[in-house]
C-alpha cells in the first residue's frame, strides 16, 4: 500500500513538472515581435496559426489601406478574426524591427487533444480499470 501511494506521490510531482515545462514553452518570448507595418509574407508566417494565404492577406491589406495604426486593425483582414488577434497580440508590434525569426508554436490552439477527457472516454477508462483490477 506505502508502495503505491508514492508511485502515486511521484506521477503527481511528474505531472506538475511537465505542465510547467509545457506552460514556459507556450509562453510567448520576451521582447520577440512582428512588426506588422514592415514584415514581409515570410516573417509573418512565424505568428502562431498564421500559414502562407494569412500573412499574404495582411500584406496586400497593408498596401491597399496603409500601415496598421493599431494593432487591433488586423482584426479586419479575412482570416483574423478576434480569438486570433488575441494570440497574436503578444507578438505585434507597430514599429520597431521584427525580432521574431522562428515558428511560434500554436500546439494546443485547436480542436486537437486538450487532456480533457470527454464522457465517454472516461466511461471507457473506468471500466477497462475496473476490469484490469478484477483480475488481479
Amino acid at each position: 500500500m506505502n508502495v503505491r501511494i508514492q508511485r502515486f506521490a511521484a506521477l503527481i510531482a511528474l505531472g506538475f513538472a511537465a505542465t510547467a515545462s509545457l506552460a514556459a514553452a507556450d509562453a510567448p518570448a520576451p521582447g520577440k515581435k512582428v512588426n506588422i507595418n514592415q514584415a514581409t509574407s515570410t516573417q509573418l508566417t512565424n505568428l502562431p496559426r498564421v500559414g502562407t494565404k494569412v500573412a499574404d492577406r495582411i500584406v496586400e491589406y497593408r498596401k491597399t489601406h496603409g500601415q496598421f495604426n493599431q494593432a487591433e486593425e488586423l482584426m479586419e483582414v479575412k482570416g483574423v478574426g478576434e480569438h486570433l488577434f488575441k494570440e497574436l497580440k503578444p507578438y505585434i508590434a507597430l514599429s520597431g524591427p521584427t525580432t521574431l525569426t522562428t515558428k511560434v508554436s500554436s500546439r494546443g490552439t485547436r480542436g486537437g487533444p486538450s487532456g480533457k477527457k470527454t464522457a465517454s472516454a472516461a466511461a471507457t477508462t473506468a471500466s477497462t480499470s475496473a476490469s484490469a483490477s478484477k483480475g488481479k
